[in-house]
């Protein structure tokens, strides 16, 4: 398709309610490139809409659609569905959905945003594949759509053609993923530099940290116990050392455990320690073996089979893409 096209058409589609931060992130990232990279394909972004209606976002700024989305007509390089709150009634009309499903056979590849994804999951374009939205609405997807596989960790997921984001500012990290693809490493680096970001994070790094994704657990034993694995991962949080440190058995800690975290000790903590490991990797130049130690891990084996579990990669990959996207 590309080789038919002197740029590269990328559709943008809002309806009411969308996020404004799912449409400015692509728009904006995708600008940027065309800007710094004198591209011998340049992006030509356009934002529509069902009807070509103003798109008034949740947060009370309207944007003006420059296209009606029943008059795009393909070849497209890139189709980009938003998310947002009008995410559930974007996804039940038939209409919107079907222009969907009409442009996704004319473009080269489509993708979504946070809850865009339930509108591609509409049109019957993620049925059989991987997917990710935003991990506040991953359960409710998966539910309703039991024949897409429905990842909420990763902030990106590439399955074939089809491209799914997680939540909001996740759109940059895929947008610049798309920059890279087409354009070179080079290109991507200098657009998130001039964007700011601290790195151009890759897909299979998780949506949350592990302390700041939820609210702390109401518990106070439990709640105590989750900043001390977080401040001391190297020491002995074996569910017995953690549950004599509570003055509790160990049954009754992991019945609490279950209950506020949604998972054992044992499974929290290996979880703590792969993430503190992953800070460690991205930010220092230790070895391995020392990186394992200062995490808890027995040895630099373990943490990789801890890393791979959690990250889908190994740790030495893992610090190699963090280094190479960091501009270092």
């Amino acid at each position: 398709m590309n080789g038919r096209m002197k740029d590269r058409p990328v559709v943008i589609v809002g309806y009411d309610t969308a996020e404004l931060l799912d449409i400015a992130c692509v728009s904006t990232t995708f600008a940027m490139a065309n800007e710094l990279g004198a591209c011998a394909a340049p992006y030509r972004v356009r934002v529509v809409s069902p009807g070509g209606a103003p798109i008034a976002c949740a947060t009370g700024l309207t944007l003006q659609s420059q296209q009606s989305l029943e008059r795009v007509t393909g070849p497209l390089d890139t189709l980009i569905v938003s998310g947002g709150l009008g995410h559930e009634r974007a996804a039940a009309d038939p209409r919107l959905v079907g222009h969907i499903r009409r442009l996704a056979r004319e473009s080269r590849r489509t993708a979504s945003v946070c809850t865009g994804a339930e509108v591609l999951a509409a049109a019957g374009l993620l049925d059989g594949r991987r997917a990710t939205t935003h991990w506040w609405y991953a359960a409710g997807l998966a539910a309703r759509h039991p024949g897409v596989t429905v990842d909420p960790d990763p902030i990106y997921i590439r399955d074939g053609n089809v491209a799914t984001a997680a939540g909001i500012t996740s759109a940059l990290d895929l947008t610049l993923a798309f920059i890279e693809e087409d354009h070179g490493p080079e290109l991507a680096r200098i657009v998130s530099r001039h964007l700011v970001t601290y790195l151009q994070r890759p897909g299979d790094q998780a949506q949350m940290s592990l302390f700041t994704a939820a609210p702390p657990p109401r518990n106070d034993l439990v709640r105590g116990l989750v900043e001390y694995v977080a401040r001391h991962p190297d020491h002995d949080l074996s569910t017995a050392a953690l549950a004599g440190r509570a003055g509790v058995t160990a049954r009754h800690l992991s019945r609490l455990f279950r209950e506020h975290l949604g998972q054992t000790p044992g499974r929290f903590v290996r979880q703590a320690r792969t993430e503190a490991a992953g800070h460690l990797l991205a930010t220092t130049e230790l070895p391995l073996a020392a990186v394992a130690r200062r995490c808890g891990f027995g040895s630099a084996e373990a943490l990789r089979q801890a890393f791979i579990d959690r990250y889908g990669v190994s740790p030495s990959r893992y610090r190699a893409t963090q280094t190479a996207h960091s501009g270092a």
